[in-house]
C-alpha cells in the first residue's frame, strides 16, 4: 500500500511540473523588440540597431530593449586586453 502511495505521489509531481521554456533572447542580435498584448506579448531579438527596432515598435504597444545575452562580434572580446 505504501508503494502505491509513493507511485501516485511521484506521478502527480511529474504531471504538476511545468515544461522548460526555450531561450527568448537570440544572442546573434544586440536589440530586442518587446511587445505587450492582452495575452502576454512576446520578445523578438532580430534587430541590429535601436533605430531599426524603433521603426517596428512605433504605433504599437512595444518597446526596444538591449539584448542582455548579445554575444558580440565573433572573435572579439570586449573589455579584455592581452598581457604583454
Amino acid at each position: 500500500m505504501r508503494m502505491m502511495a509513493v507511485l501516485v505521489a511521484t506521478i502527480a509531481a511529474m504531471m504538476a511540473a511545468s515544461p522548460a521554456r526555450a531561450q527568448t533572447y537570440d544572442p546573434a542580435y544586440p536589440v530586442c523588440l518587446q511587445t505587450y498584448d492582452i495575452n502576454g506579448g512576446y520578445i523578438s531579438c532580430s534587430y541590429t540597431s535601436m533605430e531599426q527596432c524603433r521603426l517596428s515598435a512605433s504605433g504599437g504597444a512595444a518597446q526596444c530593449i538591449v539584448n542582455p545575452y548579445f554575444a558580440g562580434a565573433p572573435g572579439k572580446r570586449q573589455g579584455w586586453r592581452q598581457a604583454r
